[in-house]
């Protein structure tokens, strides 16, 4: 099944976090695949000491989109790609039960990754693999196609007052 975190709030990685963590307590094999971030958080931390599942990355922070220049966006592209064809591998040799893309949605939107591959991937997954796509702004054609649709809205955040993200929190 194919599911969505979307919105503008807090808590569409920490929401598919949680699902991964119910996942592998059910033995299910989970990967996830972060887009657009690079620094370490203690969220990602904590998931190296639970079985049943991996984290893959970029191994450098990009920063936001407006700040990058177009060697940036070149390198991040590439390894988004990377990583597609890492999960499109999995999927094919049927290695993962769960498939958390996070941040897939912002690469995808701008587009900061091959499209047609992340489409074909996408379209043809199998079926008995849960897929989970977070980021703002999906794409139509995903909202479409997935079985579960989560928004998280913005009401308010600390950041609006000039608090800084924090430890554990945040990140």
């Amino acid at each position: 099944m194919l599911h969505i975190y979307c919105g503008d709030g807090k808590g569409k990685t920490t929401a598919s976090l949680g699902l991964a963590l119910r996942g592998a307590g059910s033995q299910m094999r989970v990967h996830i695949f972060q887009f657009m971030k690079g620094n370490e958080s203690s969220e990602f931390l904590a998931l190296k000491y639970v079985p049943n599942i991996t984290v893959q990355r970029c191994n450098k922070n990009y920063g936001f989109t407006r700040n990058m220049t177009l060697q940036d966006k070149t390198e991040i592209t590439q390894c988004h790609n990377e990583l597609l064809q890492k999960a499109e591998n999995l999927l094919l040799t049927h290695q993962t039960d769960m498939l958390i893309l996070d941040e897939f949605n912002t690469a995808y939107d701008y587009p900061l990754l091959e499209r047609q591959f992340a489409d074909r991937m996408i379209f043809n997954r199998p079926l008995n693999v849960e897929i989970i796509l977070t980021g703002r702004n999906p794409h139509p054609k995903f909202i479409e196609i997935a079985d579960y649709i989560s928004e998280i809205k913005a009401v308010r955040h600390p950041f609006e007052k000039g608090i800084k993200a924090r430890k554990g929190i945040e990140f």
